[in-house]
């Protein structure tokens, strides 16, 4: 095993500046100089992970395939690298706290006085170089949760800082992303922000090597000189990094404003890194950006006030519908909304529906609702996880015939829950870490839609949930045109369920969406996503029938 490089990506001046794509962008450009790379997110919050968290607070829970609930961030590492991580790429300082209390509790200090230094940022430190323990990378790329100057993330930045002091000069490098504020009266960007976020970070021991510089606006040569002389950085190692509208773009716009080139000579990796492959990458963002036709799909959703709550989502659909040259114009339908009898125009005017994973009651009548119409108006369907289960729901309802069919999620006391709690969670009272969590095999029937979409017999896909479809009723629903297409290996529980005579009414009680890659769509949203545009040419050649 070599001993990897490591990259250290800090924040400042405000937070969602998008530290956590450039840092997934970095991962990509130096893959494409054929570099093992890891990638790590040290979250400063003091919750255990983000398992329990609200979609409003935190936005989306990314599963890992081992089965870590984990910061949306995972989501664009994974993406952008293509790579699968696992849990030690993410660490909190709930995490770290709950460790070092649990070893003084075990007396394993010996009797000694715990201290943030040095038993805390050990403990970091500790959890930085396991990542790579594993995959053997050349280069671990570690983002630092939030802003400089927090202060819950005074011991990440204090153990970074050891972290430089332990190896080699040569094997740290420090890139810290910043904001460019743009001032209308006068049409200047201001670098005052920046300067002093640099002081901030020299304050706990910490020289940038290089400052990314987020901006809204085009950078001027003169601007990048003047961060330069104040923050004490080269020249070429400021780097202007302005607003898309494309994440995927943002690896081209750091390959070429040289960033590649200077962490390669930082980290002195010119031996083992070849000249940067980005053709495809950049043959991929040519096709994003001249699609050949327009998509409409609705998200139905409990949380869509927050976008961020379905991030893994709208990537998918998107990743699927620019594979298909198809620009993707998205729509966010609030589930409550329909309940109240609003938000029906905007879903007749859609090509196809994804409803989305989501936990408890308020808005699940709405998702039903939503089905029944996608299943009478042949409109094309995916539900995740708790889409599927509203799928079900509303088919025993309107197709079976069951009334008062349900989850015992939402009425416990139904005498029809076709929806049920599994076995193995009916003892269980913890909330965290506690669900049907990470990658299981499904076996899919021969024949299916989605034994078509996917092309092979067998996969393995993420899951996060308590509740799963009943088994008692299996044969009812089978009778009257469900086919439950994809079940656990074992036969046991269903994973996967579509409606025979629908051309795409599909539903997954694993999370799809977490495996989908820019590069590589996932067939369950390609499947959606072929079938909208098939419904919405089919259309088209009727209305054109109809006016000739």
């Amino acid at each position: 095993m070599s001993n990897p490089k490591y990259i250290f990506c800090t924040g400042g001046v405000v937070s969602s500046v998008g530290k956590g794509v450039t840092a997934a962008a970095i991962g990509r450009i130096l893959k494409a100089r054929g570099l093992k790379v890891a990638v790590q997110k040290l979250d400063p919050y003091l919750n255990i992970d983000p398992g329990t968290m609200s979609p409003y607070q935190h936005g989306e829970v990314f599963v890992t395939a081992d089965g870590a609930e984990t910061d949306l961030d995972l989501g664009h590492y994974e993406r952008f690298i293509d790579e699968n991580l696992n849990r030690t790429c993410n660490a909190t300082a709930g995490q770290v706290y709950s460790y070092v209390i649990d070893q003084e509790r075990k007396g394993d200090y010996l009797g000694g006085t715990i201290q943030v230094i040095p038993h805390i940022t050990n403990e970091i430190k500790r959890r930085i170089r396991m990542v790579s323990l594993t995959g053997d990378p050349d280069v671990v790329l570690v983002e630092v949760g939030g802003t400089v100057g927090d202060i819950e993330g005074q011991p990440f930045f204090e153990a970074i800082r050891q972290m430089r002091q332990t190896l080699p000069r040569e094997d740290t490098c420090y890139i810290h992303v910043t904001f460019l504020p743009h001032i209308g009266a006068t049409n200047e960007l201001k670098t005052k922000p920046t300067q002093h976020s640099v002081r901030d970070l020299r304050s706990v021991g910490i020289q940038p090597h290089v400052i990314i510089a987020r901006t809204d606006f085009p950078v001027p040569k003169d601007v990048c000189q003047k961060i330069a002389l104040f923050c004490d950085v080269e020249e070429s190692a400021v780097i202007p990094l302005v607003t898309t509208d494309l994440l995927y773009d943002v690896p081209l716009a750091l390959e070429d404003a040289g960033l590649g080139e200077y962490i390669i000579k930082r980290l002195d990796l010119t031996a083992r890194a070849h000249a940067p492959k980005l053709d495809e990458w950049r043959a991929m963002i040519k096709r994003m950006r001249s699609p050949k036709h327009t998509v409409k799909i609705g998200i139905v959703g409990k949380y869509v006030e927050l976008h961020d709550a379905y991030m893994s989502v709208k990537e998918a659909i998107f990743h699927a519908a620019s594979n298909l040259e198809a620009k993707l114009e998205l729509h966010w339908i609030h589930s409550s909304e329909l309940e109240k009898d609003r938000g029906w125009d905007q879903l007749a005017q859609l090509d196809g529906i994804v409803v989305p994973g989501g936990f408890g009651q308020r808005g699940i009548e709405g998702k039903i609702l939503a089905a029944r119409y996608a299943r009478e108006q042949q409109l094309p369907y995916l539900g995740l996880c708790l889409g599927m289960q509203t799928m079900c729901i509303e088919f025993a309802r309107n197709v079976i015939g069951i009334e008062d069919a349900n989850s015992s999620e939402f009425e416990s006391s139904s005498e029809h829950n076709v929806i049920d709690l599994m076995l193995e969670q009916k003892t269980v009272k913890e909330l965290g870490g506690t669900m049907r969590l990470g990658s299981y095999p499904c076996q899919l029937s021969p024949g299916s839609k989605v034994a078509a979409a996917y092309g092979q017999a067998a996969v393995m896909e993420r899951h996060r949930h308590r509740f799963e479809f009943n088994n008692d009723y299996r044969e009812q629903f089978e009778s009257a045109g469900m086919l439950f297409s994809g079940l656990s290996p074992n036969g046991g529980l269903v994973e996967i369920a579509e409606v025979a005579n629908h051309p795409y009414m599909v539903g997954s009680q694993f999370h799809p969406e977490f495996a989908s890659r820019p590069n590589n769509p996932h067939p369950l949203f390609t499947g959606l996503v072929r079938a909208a545009l098939t419904r919405q040419r089919n259309k088209s050649v009727v209305s054109t029938g109809q006016e000739g």
